[in-house]
């Protein structure tokens, strides 16, 4: 009777195990000297991981040109943070490839010495930042939760996350964690037209949102500080273009030889962005290269 009694108990605990091994468990600290940055994942099982990114981009301040005052008060805001100083979230918005996720990634770079460190969320994951935030609250080191191109459709769970977090709920009251976002939409929602309709007159003629209007826009007005990228002239987008050559190790009679080939591929490309700057130098050094 006891082996059979001893048999079920340990047939029990296996299955216990079994179960535990399948149910979500809480987040659970990475060695946090690995790395700079991390990334968060979550795994088919419900599990939540911190990843190591162990190659960050090598991304300097004085490598992105013709964004200087967006450069600016990115840094300054960055540096507020890093110095224990009264900072705010960010909302970096406007044209494709003109430097926003960049501009973020060179500010790691500037300021990891300093403590700083970054985590990139997956706008799916946003509805685990309250975890995430649990891990790092006591860590000495300042961290920007990082969210690339960030939009969201109507009643995606991840935009009542975000929202509950910027607002400064208990769980993101921490003086060591701040948002940095990207998006190509300043209000983080689809508009439409039909949403027109029901704004209202006033007798003296203001004109204010209607809920849905007001609903779209209160979320990025959540964020404290807001830079706008815009697309660049012809001359900017030649002098970003030199930038990247020369730091590939083009000679400047070469880059100023590469001028109109640079132009050519904009056009190609039908967009005169930074990224574009950076693919046509890596094809030219790499065509050009000894």
């Amino acid at each position: 009777m006891n082996q059979k009694f001893e048999h079920l108990i340990e047939r029990a605990e296996q299955l216990i195990a079994r179960i535990e091994s399948v149910l979500p468990q809480p987040l659970s600290a990475p060695d946090w000297s690995a790395a700079i940055a991390w990334r968060y994942r979550k795994r088919s099982s419900g599990h939540g991981t911190l990843e190591p990114v162990r190659h960050v981009a090598a991304m300097a301040l004085a490598d992105l040109k013709e964004i200087d005052p967006q450069k600016e008060k990115i840094e300054r805001n960055t540096q507020q943070f890093v110095q224990g100083k009264p900072a705010n979230n960010v909302l970096l918005t406007g044209a494709r490839g003109t430097g926003k996720s960049s501009l973020i990634k060179a500010c790691l770079n500037a300021y990891a010495g300093q403590g700083l460190r970054l985590i990139e969320v997956d706008k799916a994951d946003l509805t685990d930042l309250p975890d995430i935030v649990d891990v790092v609250s006591a860590r000495p080191e300042k961290f920007i939760v990082f969210c690339d191109d960030l939009s969201f459709e109507d009643g995606e769970p991840g935009y009542k996350a975000l929202k509950s977090i910027l607002d400064g709920s208990v769980a993101a009251a921490t003086p060591n964690v701040l948002i940095y976002a990207t998006s190509n939409r300043r209000h983080l929602l689809p508009e439409y037209m039909k949403e027109n309709l029901t704004y209202t007159h006033t007798e003296d003629g203001e004109v204010h949102p209607g809920e849905v209007v007001e609903e779209k826009i209160s979320l990025s007005e959540r964020f404290g500080l807001w830079v706008s990228f815009y697309p660049f002239s012809q001359e900017e987008y030649l002098t970003i273009t030199a930038q990247w050559l020369s730091s590939l190790g083009v000679p400047a009679s070469a880059i100023a030889a590469a001028r109109p080939e640079a132009l050519v591929w904009a056009l190609e490309r039908g967009s005169r962005s930074g990224r574009v700057a950076y693919q046509f130098a890596r094809d030219y050094a790499g065509r050009h290269s000894g």
